[in-house]
């Protein structure tokens, strides 16, 4: 039999299965050898076929992964070399951002931006709780979609507060498949919760010592709604390592560097210091964001941010 797997829970898959019934399953042990760089062999979006298991009712085992139109996938963490694919089969991945408690940097969020436009995931980014700025939301929101404007991202601002903000973030969502990831605590499952009530995903509180969130969303779980959306929703990433980039090929997943990339002078360059580079060129007429150049800089350096 074949389902959608809908959430992970370490060992243990909850799959929906063409039928509409939720089967608890595993893998079995040949299946879990087969990736042995990543945590997770299979993910929340993943089409599998199973086999129900005679001694337990409505558990089953794993037997095969389908091929996979995309997927997210991060280094989980700074001392780890194994790889977690967040979800796959995405219509497309939302970085649920804030300015503080807790703020999400721009190195977070471009390493979250250069990992959808490499493995082919429409990404964007929404910053939540904008009424904490109050005349000075518009400001920031020009000086953001100044940086990305040409990213390949949507940029979006709103506040789950005040729910006349969230019309374009919901629509954009409207009858798709979307993953949400964010900080513990940026707001993700408040504003889940406001966009679409029936999901009725846990709300944790803001710990005001550290202030970070605490993880109230402890496994990827996808939420199918009445019209057909579904959204998978993340546990809070403190970190997003980026993975599987040779040096060479960085700069490609930086769409407003591509137009400059073969108008360098050395084919090998990688736009640090080279004579008559097209992009150290681009960044220096303000054509390329400066932002963007520095968490360029550091990806290609391996200073992944942890923060």
């Amino acid at each position: 039999m074949q389902g959608t797997v809908t959430k992970s829970t370490g060992s243990w898959y909850q799959v929906l299965t063409d039928d509409g019934k939720v089967w608890m399953a595993r893998t079995r042990g040949k299946l879990r050898l087969n990736d042995l760089d990543t945590s997770n062999p299979v993910a929340v979006g993943d089409r599998v076929e199973m086999q129900a298991d005679a001694n337990y009712p409505d558990t089953a085992s794993i037997s095969k992964v389908e091929n996979r139109n995309n997927y997210l996938i991060r280094r989980s963490n700074k001392l780890s070399s194994r790889r977690q694919i967040l979800a796959t089969n995405l219509d497309g991945a939302a970085l649920i951002a804030s300015l503080f408690a807790p703020r999400t940097s721009l190195g977070f969020i471009d390493r979250f931006i250069l990992t959808c436009e490499a493995y082919h995931v429409p990404a964007a980014v929404f910053f939540n709780k904008m009424d904490l700025l109050g005349d000075n939301a518009a400001g920031f929101l020009a000086d953001i979609q100044h940086i990305y404007r040409n990213a390949n991202v949507t940029v979006m601002m709103g506040s789950a507060k005040q729910p006349e903000t969230l019309d374009p973030f919901a629509s954009m969502l409207k009858g798709k498949r979307w993953l949400l990831a964010g900080h513990s605590g940026v707001g993700k499952s408040t504003l889940l919760n406001a966009v679409f009530p029936e999901a009725n995903a846990r709300v944790g509180k803001i710990s005001n010592h550290h202030e970070k969130g605490k993880h109230t969303t402890t496994f990827a779980e996808m939420f199918t709604l009445s019209d057909g959306t579904q959204i998978i929703d993340t546990p809070g990433i403190r970190d997003f390592g980026v993975v599987d980039f040779e040096p060479q090929e960085i700069s490609q997943y930086f769409p407003e560097m591509r137009p400059y990339l073969n108008t360098c002078k050395f084919n090998d360059c990688q736009h640090t210091h080279e004579p008559e580079c097209a992009v150290l060129a681009a960044v220096k007429s303000g054509e390329i964001a400066e932002e963007r150049y520095l968490s360029y800089l550091g990806i290609l350096n391996n200073e992944d941010i942890f923060e």
